[in-house]
């Protein structure tokens, strides 16, 4: 069975509506935090990925075998970052153009994770796309990381965006919702695994000045990840 089977329609469909002012959650473990960032919260962050951009230039990662090229340009923060090359998906403590190690992770990306994610310890990796006007993201699922208990949390910035999201199998059903600049996605629980993408941007619709990048980007995601797993008796929060 799908997990989207698991989801109460009804969930769903005021999700579409974008009718709940707080954090709307199903029975598979998907939270979907409406308006979570301000618009000064989401102008200070942008301010820290301008910031994270000139320490890590952005790179065009590659298909594993193919070597065809993503549609979006991304690069990562925190002491892993994850690439995409003919050689295969992978996170390494290392850029791989400039050779040097990731910006550290602000406080700000670590705070939102903290509040939302329900995980005792800190991600270990942020990856940070970029989005032009045609830019998509295919269906896929982030399994990656040895630690299927975190949850991935996406936030995101810019153009709102038709995200969807389906079941274990790219086969089975997705919903689809629309994402603003400001929301924050947290796949946790059943729906960690699950499949999901972004289908298209919707032009125009940003509250934010993203000129300070490049002059197509239009939407901005960050992708919070806990890569290895978590030793609780030697790793805790400050």
């Amino acid at each position: 069975m799908s997990v989207l089977h698991a989801f109460e329609r009804t969930v769903v469909s005021q999700i579409i509506r974008a009718g709940l002012p707080a954090a709307s959650q199903d029975r598979a473990g998907l939270v979907y935090h409406r308006q979570l960032l301000s618009k000064d919260a989401q102008m200070a962050l942008l301010s820290d990925v301008c910031a994270l951009v000139a320490l890590c230039p952005l790179f065009q990662p590659l298909m594993p075998r193919t070597g065809k090229p993503f549609s979006v340009a991304m690069t990562n923060c925190g002491p892993l970052g994850w690439v995409s090359d003919k050689a295969g998906y992978r996170y390494q403590p290392l850029h791989p153009v400039t050779g040097a190690p990731w910006a550290a992770m602000p406080p700000s990306l670590l705070a939102l994770w903290r509040e939302v994610s329900g995980y005792g310890a800190d991600p270990e990796a942020c990856l940070i796309n970029m989005y032009a006007a045609d830019a998509k993201m295919g269906s896929h699922q982030d399994r990656d990381e040895s630690d299927f208990d975190a949850p991935v949390v996406s936030i995101s910035l810019g153009d709102a965006a038709t995200f969807h999201v389906g079941g274990l199998k790219r086969t089975d059903p997705k919903v689809r919702f629309r994402l603003e600049s400001g929301d924050v996605i947290v796949l946790g629980g059943a729906s960690r695994l699950a499949f999901h993408g972004i289908d298209r941007l919707h032009g125009g619709t940003s509250p934010l000045d993203l000129a300070g990048f490049d002059p197509g980007c239009r939407r901005i995601n960050l992708t919070l990840r806990r890569v290895t797993k978590a030793h609780p008796l030697t790793e805790g929060r400050p």
